[in-house]
């Protein structure tokens, strides 16, 4: 199966898996454990999204693989100081940031790492 077609079955089963989720949740669950799991229900598809990643990555020749560590690279540190200083900023009054923010974070500065070495290498 093509790696598209692979992620959009996990982007519709991680959409399903969110509204089933949520569907369980408003029913009303009493057990903190059965919340806890339903509520990680949609880490399942995440998780095999995750996968059609790293085999798309594994597929690429060694100069589109070398792009995207490289993007990577530049999405995880640049992650990690916005991250760490927002997190000293919060410490003088600024407003606490769900972890949900995090991945769009993630995504931005991979999109543009990958738009820098498409400049860089190409």
């Amino acid at each position: 199966m093509p790696k598209f077609l692979l992620m959009i079955v996990g982007l519709t089963a991680y959409a399903s898996a969110l509204f089933i989720s949520n569907a369980l949740l408003d029913q009303g669950v009493d057990s903190q454990l059965v919340r806890i799991v339903v509520v990680l229900i949609p880490m399942l598809p995440a998780a095999f999204i995750c996968g059609v990643c790293i085999f798309a990555i594994r597929k690429l020749d060694e100069m589109q693989r070398k792009l995207q560590f490289e993007a990577l690279a530049l999405s995880f540190v640049g992650t990690a100081l916005i991250t760490f200083s927002y997190g000293f900023l919060e410490a003088v009054g600024f407003p606490r940031i769900s972890m949900f923010a995090i991945w769009p974070l993630m995504a931005a500065l991979w999109f543009v790492g990958v738009m820098i070495g498409r400049l860089r290498f190409g």
